[in-house]
C-alpha cells in the first residue's frame, strides 16, 4: 500500500518557487544573481497599516477569530465591493482566508466532485490546475493566443464547456501574461456563460488594482448581475497592499457557497490571523492615495521591460494591461545553440542557460501552460530590471 495519497500524487511541484530556490542556492553558492521569478512588491506595506496592527496587538486582539473572518473586516470587505465593483453583498456573504491560495482552494474542495471540470484559460498561474486536482477534478486548460492578448474568446469558452464542467476560473489582470479584460470583452464571456446556467465563475481579482494607461477594470458578476447567483468574486490584500506575508485573501458569493466554505474551513484552518485580519481592516478603509502612486511606478517599469525585451534578438513581448509581469515568446530562439553548444530546444532550456549564462531567474512558459514563453515579474527596483533585461539581451545574442 503507497503512503502517498493519490491526491497528493496529482499534484506538480510549483515552478515558480523551485525557480525561486534554484536561484537562491546559486546566489548562496556566489553567483551573482538576479531573480526575476517571484511575485511580490518590493514596496513596504504602508506605515497606517502596519500601526493598526500595532493597535491590535496593544489591545489584545489576539484570540481566535470566527472562522469566516471578523465581523468588521467583512464589513470592510462589503463596503470595497460596493465602492469600488458595484456589488452588493451582505457581510454574511463574504469570507475571509489565509491568503487569496486559501480561497481558491477551498472553493473547489467544497464544490469539486471527480469528474467535474474546471475550465482555465491559458497561460494560468502554476498552482490553479493543481488545486483542481486535489479536489478530485479535472482542471481543462484552454489556451489563449499572443495575438489576442492572452485573453480567452467566447468561442473558445463556448467549445470547452460540457455537461461535467462545475467552474470557469478568470483572472484578470492575469498571472502570468498580465492580460486584463475589458468591459466589452468580460461581457462577451458573461454572456456564453448564460447559456450554460450549470456553470460557476470564479473570479481571481488580485490584481485590480495594478492596471495601467487608462484601462477600466471590470469583474464578472459587475459586468452581468445575472450571474452574481453563481459567482464567487475573490481579491486579496497582498498585491494592492504589499501585504504578502500577511496571509489575508476574502471573497463574496451566493449563502451556500459561502456556508460550505466556512464549514470546510472550520475543519481545516479555523480563522485566519487576528492581527492580519485588523491590519486589513484598515487596508481597505483607510486611505488608498499611495495605490496610484505606486502603479505609476509599476507602469514605468512594465514601458521599460517591454521596450527592452523587445530589442533582444529572437523574443517578442507584448504590453499587457496590468499585474506586474510580462510574457514574452521565445520561439524565435528555439533551434539555436549557446556559445557552449547546447542546443535551445523548448523555453524549460531557455531559462536555464539564461540562468547560467547570465544569472537572471525567470520562469518557464510551459509551467503555465502555454509555451515557448517565460515570465519576468517586474516587482523590483528599475535599476535591477535596466541590469536584468541588458543581460537578457546580451545572453540572446549569444545564440546562434
Amino acid at each position: 500500500m503507497a503512503f502517498i495519497s493519490d491526491a497528493l500524487l496529482r499534484v506538480k511541484p510549483s515552478a515558480t518557487i523551485a525557480v525561486t530556490q534554484k536561484a537562491r542556492d546559486l546566489k548562496s553558492a556566489g553567483r551573482d544573481i538576479i531573480s526575476l521569478s517571484i511575485g511580490e512588491p518590493d514596496f513596504d506595506t504602508p506605515d497606517n497599516i502596519k500601526k493598526a496592527a500595532i493597535a491590535a496587538i496593544e489591545r489584545g486582539e489576539t484570540k481566535y477569530t470566527p472562522v469566516a473572518g471578523i465581523q468588521p473586516l467583512r464589513e470592510a470587505i462589503v463596503a470595497k465591493f460596493k465602492r469600488e465593483n458595484g456589488l452588493d453583498y451582505k457581510p454574511s456573504q463574504t469570507i475571509v482566508g489565509t491568503g487569496g491560495k486559501h480561497i481558491l482552494f477551498n472553493a473547489f474542495l467544497a464544490t469539486v466532485n471527480p469528474g467535474d471540470e474546471v475550465i482555465i484559460p491559458a497561460p494560468y498561474w502554476v498552482s490553479y490546475p493543481d488545486m483542481v486536482a486535489i479536489a478530485g477534478g479535472t482542471p481543462v486548460a484552454v489556451e489563449t493566443r499572443m495575438e489576442n492578448g492572452f485573453k480567452l474568446q467566447p468561442a473558445d469558452l463556448e467549445r470547452a464547456i460540457t455537461p461535467k464542467t462545475k467552474w470557469l476560473l478568470l483572472n484578470s489582470p492575469s498571472n502570468p501574461s498580465g492580460a486584463a479584460y475589458t468591459h466589452a470583452e468580460m461581457k462577451a464571456l458573461t454572456d456564453v456563460l448564460l447559456a450554460h446556467p450549470h456553470v460557476w465563475v470564479l473570479t481571481d481579482d488580485i490584481y485590480e488594482h495594478l492596471i495601467y494607461g487608462d484601462f477600466v477594470f471590470a469583474t464578472a458578476a459587475q459586468v452581468e448581475p445575472r450571474l452574481m447567483e453563481r459567482t464567487l468574486t475573490m481579491n486579496g490584500v497582498s498585491k494592492s497592499y504589499a501585504m504578502t506575508g500577511w496571509r489575508i485573501g476574502y471573497a463574496a458569493g451566493p449563502d451556500k457557497l459561502i456556508k460550505a466554505m466556512d464549514m470546510l474551513q472550520g475543519q481545516q484552518t479555523s480563522g485566519a490571523c487576528s492581527i492580519a485580519q485588523w491590519a486589513s481592516v484598515e487596508a481597505l478603509n483607510g486611505p488608498q492615495d499611495f495605490i496610484p502612486e505606486r502603479r505609476k511606478v509599476f507602469e514605468e517599469r512594465r514601458n521599460l521591460v517591454v521596450s527592452m525585451i523587445n530589442q533582444a534578438k529572437y523574443l517578442k513581448c507584448p504590453s499587457p494591461e496590468g499585474a506586474f509581469y510580462v510574457y514574452p515568446s521565445c520561439a524565435g530562439a528555439i533551434g539555436r545553440k549557446t556559445p557552449e553548444g547546447k542546443t535551445i530546444a523548448n523555453d524549460g532550456d531557455f531559462v536555464s542557460a539564461l540562468l547560467e549564462a547570465e544569472g537572471v531567474a525567470v520562469v518557464q512558459g510551459s509551467a503555465f501552460g502555454l509555451g515557448p514563453n517565460f515570465r519576468i515579474s517586474y516587482a523590483t527596483s528599475t535599476q535591477v530590471l535596466e541590469d536584468a533585461c541588458t543581460k537578457i539581451q546580451r545572453f540572446c545574442a549569444s545564440l546562434v
